[in-house]
Order: C-alpha cells, then sequence, then structure tokens
C-alpha cells in the first residue's frame, strides 16, 4: 500500500432502494471522476429491511473508517450508518459525513419500520470524530418529518440545509441529481 491515502466513498441507500435508484450513480459517477473511488453497497432486502443484516453489510463495507473516509447515506441508511459509528469501539475519523433524510426517530408515515427503528442510536461522541458534517432535508418530505432530520441534526451539533422542494430525494420526487451532496464533499 502506498504511503498517500486516497480518498475513498461509500453511498448508502434506504428502505425500498437499491444502488441503482435515485441519485446514488449519478453521485458516484461524479466522485469517480474527481478521483473519489465510491461504492454503493446494496443493503439486503431493503423492502423488509434487517437491522443486524444491514449492520453487517455496513461493517463490510466501511470497516474502520479513517480521515480519508467519505459516507453519504440516505433515510434508513443514514440511521444504520449512525448505528455503525457508534457501535466503533477502536478509534476511528470520517472525513466527511453527508446525511439526506436522516433521522433516528419513528416515522409516522413508515410503521412497518418501528421495529427496525427502535429507541434509535446513541450519538454521543459522533460528531467530534467527523471532520464535514452535512445534514439534507426537504421542505416537503412526506415520508420523514422535517423535524425528525432537524432533531437529529441538532442531535450531532449542526443544522440541516434545506434544499425545497425536493420531497424524499427520491427519483419519483424528481430527484436524480443531488449538487447539494457534491458540493459538500469537494
Amino acid at each position: 500500500m502506498s504511503s498517500t491515502t486516497t480518498r475513498h466513498a461509500a453511498i448508502f441507500h434506504g428502505y425500498g432502494a437499491t444502488p441503482e435508484d435515485h441519485w446514488f450513480g449519478w453521485l458516484a459517477e461524479r466522485l469517480d471522476r474527481t478521483g473519489v473511488s465510491t461504492q454503493i453497497p446494496a443493503l439486503p432486502d431493503s423492502t423488509s429491511p434487517s437491522p443486524d443484516r444491514w449492520a453487517t453489510t455496513t461493517a463490510e463495507a466501511l470497516g474502520q473508517p479513517g480521515h480519508e473516509s467519505v459516507i453519504i447515506a440516505h433515510s434508513l441508511g443514514c440511521l444504520t450508518v449512525l448505528r455503525h459509528l457508534a457501535s466503533l469501539t477502536e478509534p476511528w475519523r470520517v472525513g466527511t459525513l453527508v446525511l439526506v433524510s436522516g433521522f433516528v426517530d419513528k416515522l409516522p408515515a413508515l410503521p412497518a419500520l418501528d421495529e427496525f427503528i427502535g429507541d434509535g442510536v446513541n450519538l454521543s461522541g459522533v460528531r467530534e470524530r467527523v471532520g464535514s458534517l452535512t445534514i439534507m432535508r426537504s421542505d416537503d418530505d412526506s415520508h420523514v418529518p422535517v423535524g425528525h432530520t432537524d432533531r437529529l441534526a441538532h442531535l450531532l451539533g449542526t443544522s440541516a440545509l434545506v434544499v425545497p422542494g425536493a420531497g424524499h430525494f427520491l427519483a419519483t420526487d424528481g430527484v436524480t441529481t443531488l449538487p447539494q451532496a457534491l458540493a459538500a464533499i469537494e
């Protein structure tokens, strides 16, 4: 391995999604073009997610992150990534963390996810290990109440970047590119 480290990114999708959906491929392609090697792990059974199986896949993809790590997550993928980071016992860092429509509280519109969400995650110590943190939400998200994403931002000591009219950042909301996420990484 060379003595220079290069940035690498992982994009985590959410409930009911695949790596091919929404803006994930667009962002991966843009990052790859700038020299940031990017992967989009397929979280198993996304329409019937298992916290344990998602945790295993996330751990395999991220391992022990370092300052060169860039992590982008959407919706339920945010909770999964935050749980992974909170579970790490060895010292870790993340260079850039971008959370899109993230939450740690149960969703009134999706009671099927109550068991997965459970009590959320203890975020103590997470913010101190993240270099650049961006939390994004829309002003008209039909899946995740804006107050849920604002609460997550508050728990992580920041405020959310609002992207007007983006819904839940899905292709069906017209979101197939996400330049705000790219700008948060560059």
